[in-house]
């Protein structure tokens, strides 16, 4: 079983144009406490969610007020979508050349991957890959990198090269994820809020930001950071450290760092990140790489 790219347009425009989010959910809901017709006509929800979350229709995630909020029925819908599906080749062709045997190369998985990069106006570098059901919005682009299911990246950021966007993960607009960064996914449990990462960041070089962190608007993480739900983030621009977890404000400056831990075998540094600075326009100007490489097709 194993959705048709026209089929998986054609759904999408007509999931946009007449869905009813509370209908929708409802359907999941009910499958989600009976499966038993998942692979029948009552799965066509599910194929409903997919198709919306790849255009953008539906988000798992999506601002609310201060803060966001995390539709759990979404996030059931993709793991029914997962018990729906066998595993197929997929057709996943890195270059126009074939083969030697005249073949193009492919996937062996139960997922599809997206292929509607003209119709949302994004790019994707070969060998980028991203999954069906995830978004990437007007002159957003791929480079050698992967974004999974669920996942949303706004207008205008770049994933670059060997970075990767994990499951449900949210990504603003003008973000750019530089080379080899991790940003991590989440499915269950359902109600767990994704990394987001919003508009304007610039998360460094082999960053890595998981389990539901934050980043705020316009925050800059240097090379080498590594954010989970656990490390301490410690603000040193006063007298006194301050110390918060799972989120860095807007426009934030940050570092990796080391912080004192005494163990049984003694005092040791732990790791840790440091806010060092806010955002200022030098700043601004260091990190729009990306818009010169849009504007001007400068290669770096």
């Amino acid at each position: 079983m194993y959705p048709s790219s026209n089929g998986d347009a054609a759904l999408a425009v007509r999931t946009s144009a007449g869905m009813d989010r509370e209908q929708l959910e409802a359907r999941i809901d009910a499958l989600v406490r009976d499966p038993s017709d998942l692979r029948g006509a009552a799965g066509a929800a599910v194929d409903e969610v997919i198709a919306a979350l790849d255009v953008g229709a539906l988000r798992v995630c999506e601002p609310a007020g201060d803060g966001w909020v995390t539709h759990a029925w979404i996030k059931q819908a993709i793991l029914l979508y997962f018990r729906r599906l066998d595993v197929v080749p997929v057709g996943g062709r890195y270059a126009v050349a074939s083969d030697a045997r005249g073949e193009a190369p492919s996937f062996f998985d139960k997922l599809p991957t997206k292929r509607n990069y003209e119709q949302l106006g994004a790019r994707c570098v070969p060998p980028g890959v991203a999954r069906y059901g995830s978004f990437m919005g007007s002159n957003s682009i791929l480079m050698p990198g992967f974004i999974n299911i669920g996942a949303y990246v706004d207008s205008g950021s770049m994933v670059d090269t060997w970075a990767t966007v994990g499951s449900c993960a949210q990504i603003g607009k003008d973000v750019h994820l530089a080379g080899g960064v991790g940003i991590g996914g989440v499915l269950e449990p359902p109600q767990a809020q994704p990394v987001v990462i919003e508009d304007g960041a610039f998360v460094g070089s082999r960053c890595i930001v998981v389990e539901g962190v934050l980043v705020g608007r316009e925050a800059v993480l240097g090379a080498g950071v590594i954010l989970t739900g656990s490390t301490p983030i410690v603000d040193v621009r006063e007298s006194q450290p301050k110390v918060t977890r799972g989120r860095i404000p807007v426009r934030s400056v940050v570092i990796p760092g080391t912080i004192p831990k005494r163990f049984p075998a003694g005092e040791f540094g732990t790791p840790c990140v440091l806010i060092i600075g806010e955002r200022t326009a030098s700043t601004d100007r260091k990190t729009s790489l990306e818009q010169a490489i849009r504007e001007h097709g400068v290669s770096v």
